[in-house]
């Protein structure tokens, strides 16, 4: 069977071509690039997917080591200053997390550290190569209402979760807190994905932790194998919409940092937690990670076995990403010229991206996952008590209105 498939790249922007070109690029040096891509080059457009994709400060360390003359200097400005404001950012969140660490041990709460500095020291060796808007925090759901505690006497604000019948905690895997002053997110998992997929246990992941070389104090965070798994499913799931988390899977194995064992447990967790239906999921990130950044693939890491399900997802991913980028783009020309007509533009967009954004995420569900998702639609959430405030004693009517109120927050907002 053959193992690769591939996929149609020519309905890429020129601009979206370049910053992959630039993503991939092995040497930091003009010669490694075809000049060809930096003429009549839509900058504004360029800097938008830079943003969007969240890899401005990769980018930003490859463009300042090639011929100057190809890149504006008002776009090498704007990233080195995005490049600067980010190290900054990880810097802060970097403290944060060492002292997190250190307050949540001292009252016997294991926290494993999902994403945020640690994993940018991991993957790149450097934390102001990627970007993270926030911590996000893995601990055992026994410890959730000290942790809570713990963060409201640090003076985080947690966020507002309207009691609807408790629907919340059927559905939701973490809850989120911000600190007004420091101005710092994190989000508290008792889940790495959102149910009813499963997953490791918490004492699982504990058991194969490894220590940040990045702190002092001792800050944990996933196994390789653990971490890599992590990615590709967290990726999977959102349509790998950002380039960002395509490129963390291309550095790991481009550093090799998964073995024989990764693929061991590859395949012992796609049979133990998802059964078949994992291959093409699986098999989407090899595919994407290959065509787009042309990361080395292992053969003996391909689990393909329906090759024409792993290819619609593939094709549906570069929909995705395409279409995240240009929204902002078409926004921006057109509101300043005629309303309507970018009224017309705007709901046009938001209604093709909608439908590409839930056709994949629909066909990346098992049978029974499509089952839960129906009954899932017809239920009120959280999001219905922000859209619409109701007294408690009138929170029945949520169960009709949700339809009319999700449908009003898909039109009011880009995807």
């Amino acid at each position: 069977m053959e193992k690769k498939c591939s996929l149609d790249l020519s309905i890429l922007s020129k601009e979206l071509r370049l910053l992959l070109e630039i993503i991939k690029a092995e040497s930091n040096t003009s010669s490694s690039l075809n000049s060809e891509l930096f003429k009549d080059l839509d900058w504004e457009l360029f800097l938008q997917l830079v943003r969007h994709h969240r890899v401005y400060p990769l980018i930003y360390s490859k463009l300042i080591k090639i011929n100057e003359k190809l890149v504006p200097p008002n776009i090498i400005r704007i990233l080195s200053q995005e490049y600067k404001k980010n190290t900054f950012q990880m810097l802060h969140l970097s403290g944060e997390m060492e002292k997190i660490s250190k307050i949540f041990t001292g009252s016997k709460i294991r926290l494993l550290f999902v994403k945020g500095p640690v994993i940018a020291d991991d993957i790149y060796g450097d934390i102001s190569l990627r970007t993270s808007k926030d911590l996000d925090i893995l601990i055992s759901k026994s410890d959730l209402k000290r942790a809570d505690k713990l963060l409201l006497d640090l003076g985080y604000v947690r966020e507002e979760i309207p009691g609807l019948f408790d629907v919340w905690k059927w559905w939701n895997h973490h809850i989120s807190y911000i600190h007004p002053q420091k101005r710092i997110q994190i989000e508290i998992h008792w889940r790495l994905h959102p149910p009813p997929m499963k997953e490791p246990s918490f004492n699982e992941l504990w058991e194969r932790r490894r220590k940040s070389s990045l702190t002092s104090y001792p800050v944990y965070f996933f196994g390789k194998e653990d971490l890599f798994l992590y990615l590709v499913f967290h990726g999977v799931r959102h349509g790998w919409f950002r380039l960002r988390w395509l490129v963390d899977i291309d550095q790991i194995i481009r550093n090799k940092n998964i073995s024989e064992e990764s693929n061991l447990l590859l395949k012992e967790f796609q049979h133990k937690h998802l059964g078949k239906q994992a291959y093409p999921l699986i098999n989407q990130t090899f595919i994407l990670a290959s065509q787009l950044l042309k990361t080395p693939i292992p053969d003996e890491t391909y689990l393909l076995t329906k090759e024409r399900r792993t290819r619609k997802l593939a094709r549906l991913s570069i929909l995705y990403i395409m279409e995240m980028g240009h929204l902002q783009m078409n926004q921006t020309k057109d509101s300043n010229s005629n309303y309507l007509l970018y009224l017309r533009l705007l709901i046009k967009s938001n209604l093709k991206k909608f439908i590409n954004v839930n056709l994949y995420k629909f066909s990346i569900k098992s049978n029974v996952h499509k089952l839960i998702f129906f009954i899932q639609m017809l239920l009120p959430s959280s999001e219905d008590a922000k859209t619409l405030k109701l007294p408690k004693p009138l929170h029945f009517l949520y169960f009709p209105l949700h339809p009319f109120l999700w449908v009003w927050r898909k039109t009011r907002k880009p995807i």
